[in-house]
């Protein structure tokens, strides 16, 4: 099954579809945070005092979640101000691009679990499934997009700087460096 979505046409082509839709979800609320007067700041604070706790005995489910929060997030929240909507854009443009496609998915997935861990959850659950989707897909999820030029070119800059692969540099043991 893997194998089907990550190497069939078809699936690439659905693919497309799939992704365009998931990227304007996220370039969409990255657009409006950065258009809008974008503050982290509240919903921090509300993530800290309304953390997700069970109902029974009252434990925080995730409270090393609040701690970052508490101690990390709050305190940068100007950070969090800018990297939160380039970062919900970036995702977007990737994903409707077609480009970095599987990374994209993934740090989209990785906002929308840190969303649902400050107990947001609106369409952060439907957005995962869809992500997980397109990140299984991984490479032909973007087959039709910039990845098709990409990727190759990645793949030829990143053969060349590996020590010792092709064009690359090898270390002789007194340290000097043999060019291939």
């Amino acid at each position: 099954m893997l194998a089907w979505i990550r190497a069939n046409k078809y699936v690439a082509i659905l693919m497309i579809f799939v992704r365009v839709y998931l990227g304007y979800q996220w370039i969409e609320g990255g657009w409006h945070k950065l258009t809008g007067g974008f503050d982290a700041a509240g919903f921090l604070k509300n993530a800290i005092a309304n953390p997700i706790a069970d109902k029974t005995t009252h434990e925080l489910v995730y409270p090393n979640f609040v701690y970052f929060i508490e101690h990390f997030a709050l305190p940068n929240v100007k950070l969090f101000n800018i990297i939160i909507p380039i970062g919900e854009f970036l995702v977007g443009a990737g994903l409707i691009l077609g480009g970095l496609t599987a990374a994209a998915a993934f740090f989209g997935l990785l906002m929308n679990f840190m969303f649902m861990f400050a107990g947001t959850l609106n369409t952060n659950p439907w957005l995962v499934l869809i992500g997980v989707i397109v990140l299984f897909a991984g490479t032909n999820a973007g087959r039709y997009g910039l990845d098709y030029y990409l990727l190759p070119l990645l793949r030829k800059a990143l053969k060349h700087k590996k020590p010792g692969g092709r064009g690359g540099e090898t270390m002789t043991p007194a340290g000097t460096a043999n060019a291939h």
